[in-house]
C-alpha cells in the first residue's frame, strides 16, 4: 500500500521530535533493496535524447537535472543489488496495435522523430546505464507503463513491494504509473527531482496536489542514502 500521510516536505528530512520516527529510517524500510524495484519511464532517445520527438521535455527533463538524477538512481540501484526496470513505449512502423482513440496519439502520429521498434529512438538515452541484470519492458499502446505490459508480472516475480518511479513525463505516464502501482498493492516511491514534465513549473504541482497523496515523495539523494546504508549493513 502506498504512504498513508501526505508530506509537501520530501521523505528524508529530520523530524523536529526525538521520540518521533524519523522520516528517513521511514524511507528506508520503505527501500529494502531485496523487495524494491526502480522504474525508469521513458526514458528513451526519441523522448528526452538530442534528437527527442517532444524537445521541449527533452530540454527540461536535462536543465532540470532530472534526467542526471535518473542515471544516478539506476548507478546505484546496480550497486546496491536493486533491480532495475526500463519501460519503453514505441510503435510499430505499420502503427499495428497502437492507440488512436485520444488526442495525443494522434498528435504523436505526426512527430517528425518517431519511437519504431528497433531504432536509436527506443533505445534508453545517455547518461542512464544499462546493466547486464536490467530488464527492458516495451509497449505498443497505452499510456501507462505498467497497465497491459509484463512489469507487473516481473514485480511480483521479483517479489517487488516498493516501487522507485522516475522518468517522464510528470504529464501523463509518470501519475499514470504512480497510481497503477498503488492500485496493484505497491508502495510508490517517487523522488521528486528525478521526474520531469512540461510546462517546468507543471510538475512540482502535480507531486504537491496528486502524487503526495498516493505516494513517499523524496529526493534522488534520500533514495541513494537508504541504497548505501542497506549496502553497508550486507
Amino acid at each position: 500500500m502506498a504512504s498513508e500521510t501526505r508530506s509537501d516536505e520530501p521523505s528524508g528530512a529530520r523530524a523536529d521530535g526525538p521520540s518521533e520516527v524519523r522520516p528517513d529510517d521511514r524511507l528506508a524500510a520503505q527501500l529494502d533493496p531485496a523487495t524494491t524495484v526502480l522504474l525508469t519511464v521513458e526514458c528513451q532517445r526519441g523522448v528526452v535524447g538530442p534528437r527527442s520527438a517532444l524537445p521541449e521535455l527533452a530540454d527540461t527533463a536535462r536543465k532540470s537535472g532530472a534526467l542526471a538524477q535518473v542515471a544516478r538512481l539506476v548507478s546505484g540501484a546496480h550497486a546496491a543489488g536493486v533491480q532495475v526496470l526500463h519501460a519503453v513505449a514505441e510503435r510499430r512502423p505499420d502503427g499495428r496495435g497502437a492507440n488512436h482513440n485520444a488526442r495525443l496519439f494522434r498528435a504523436a502520429e505526426r512527430l517528425p522523430v518517431q519511437q519504431l521498434t528497433g531504432t536509436e529512438a527506443v533505445r534508453i538515452a545517455e547518461p542512464i546505464p544499462v546493466g547486464e541484470e536490467d530488464l527492458v519492458v516495451r509497449r505498443l499502446h497505452g499510456l501507462s507503463p505498467i497497465a497491459g505490459t509484463d512489469v507487473d508480472a516481473l514485480l511480483r516475480n521479483f517479489g517487488c513491494r516498493t516501487l522507485i518511479v522516475t522518468g517522464v513525463s510528470a504529464n501523463v505516464a509518470v501519475p499514470a504509473a504512480v497510481f497503477d502501482a498503488v492500485n496493484l498493492g505497491y508502495t510508490a516511491v517517487v523522488p521528486a527531482d528525478a521526474i520531469a514534465g512540461v510546462p517546468a513549473d507543471y510538475t512540482a504541482a502535480m507531486i504537491r496536489n496528486t502524487l503526495a497523496l498516493v505516494a513517499t515523495v523524496t529526493t534522488a539523494d534520500s533514495v541513494l542514502d537508504c541504497f548505501r546504508r542497506a549496502s553497508g549493513r550486507r
